[in-house]
């Protein structure tokens, strides 16, 4: 079973709600603790072995896998987990305003409001990508027609009696 696998399994196949909240604190927690050191220096690339990486940050292999498959979406260049094992070899740079953004979609209050942020991005852009994130959840129902609406073909006729028969 490859690294991404072992991380899906043990992420979403738990025997009691208790379990599933348990590992989640437990694996919020270290993906709190990786973003708060990967943040003191954001515009550097982090690169090195998955389990010397995991090492690093004090972690388990299959717990950085989940952090990898977390921060994939806001990576300049996506990685492909699927192929990982713990002896990969990885690189990545961190698009921090898709980061930004991307934690305000998944509510993860506990990431957006690190303090480092502060250092990172101004308070108005952030503000800017609140607004974005905010609108991009908004749907907008486009007008139906009715019945007795004239008909979009333009013959002059009610919806009804043409295009709508």
């Amino acid at each position: 079973m490859s690294l991404f696998e072992t991380w899906r399994e043990t992420a979403f196949d738990h025997e009691t709600r208790e379990a599933e909240a348990n590992f989640w604190k437990e694996f919020c927690s270290t993906e709190k603790h990786i973003y708060d050191t990967l943040l003191n220096k954001p515009y550097e690339a982090v690169e090195g072995q998955i389990k010397v990486l995991a090492e690093g940050f004090d972690t388990s292999n299959v717990f950085f896998m989940g952090f990898l498959d977390g921060i994939n979406d806001s990576l300049k260049e996506s990685l492909s987990l699927e192929e990982l094992t713990e002896d990969s070899n990885i690189r990545f740079e961190m698009d921090l305003e898709k980061l930004y953004y991307n934690m305000l979609a998944a509510k993860a209050d506990y990431l957006y409001t690190l303090p480092q942020w502060d250092q990172i991005l101004s308070p108005e852009r952030r503000k800017e990508i609140e607004k974005e994130q905010k609108r991009s959840k908004i749907v907008v129902k486009e007008e139906r027609i009715g019945r007795n609406d004239p008909c979009t073909c333009g013959s002059g006729k009610k919806y009804k009696k043409c295009c709508g028969k």
